[in-house]
């Protein structure tokens, strides 16, 4: 005997998600492919609902990575992002959807989210993902600064209105959705409790970053 014991290594501390999916058999199929990731342990927080994950998050100091669906019953397509993103500013967030539209990941990218894994992919796809989180060659917390990649949002060619649009603001991206949406100057302003005046400015600058001549022809771009 040399009289050295070998030394253990410490196992790894668990990383904490939180997830935020209305299907019960949703969250129990990610939970059970991704109790590990890259050998670290995960410890999953579980809403089935926005304002539960948000008090989820808002109690837990330590949340190292929000998987949100787009689709909750208290909140639809991206307002729940943004409300997210509005009240946790640095939140590391990856959206979890089953649409693949564009036009809809880019404005997630444009909001804050960090990442977009589609629900349609295959189970171990997403475990991948996820575990693009982690740095492989660190195995330490998601709370590293950075630590999220941008790699998870899947590749998307686009044309140069789309990344023109990436590149907007939270309250932009909400004015060009209602205008999207037909609504006139009054119904954005009673919609968003900004002055007729502002709506005006908005809409005029989206026109002018997105190089059109006209509302009409910046809708004539989605449809």
């Amino acid at each position: 005997m040399s009289g050295l014991e070998p030394m253990h290594q410490r196992a790894p501390d668990p990383v904490k998600l939180l997830l935020i999916d209305d299907y019960e058999f949703i969250r129990v199929g990610v939970r059970t492919r991704c109790a590990e990731l890259h050998g670290v342990p995960v410890n999953w927080l579980e809403a089935d609902n926005l304002r539960d994950g948000m008090d989820l998050y808002r109690q837990h100091g330590d949340v190292d990575a929000v998987l949100l669906d787009l689709n909750l019953a208290d909140c639809k397509g991206l307002q729940g992002l943004r409300q997210f993103m509005e009240a946790f500013p640095a939140a590391q967030v990856v959206v979890f959807s089953g649409t693949q539209d564009e036009f809809v990941i880019r404005q997630a990218r444009a909001l804050g989210a960090r990442g977009y894994i589609r629900k349609n992919g295959a189970a171990d796809d997403l475990a991948a993902a996820l575990g693009a989180l982690l740095p492989v060659d660190e195995r330490v917390m998601l709370r590293r600064p950075g630590a999220l990649s941008e790699v998870m949002f899947p590749h998307m060619p686009g044309s140069a209105v789309f990344d023109r649009i990436a590149e907007l603001g939270p309250r932009h991206l909400e004015v060009l959705e209602l205008v999207l949406s037909g609504c006139t100057n009054q119904e954005i302003s009673a919609a968003t409790s900004l002055s007729l005046g502002t709506v005006k400015n908005y809409v005029s600058s989206l026109l002018l970053a997105l190089d059109v001549k006209s509302r009409s022809h910046l809708i004539s771009l989605f449809r």
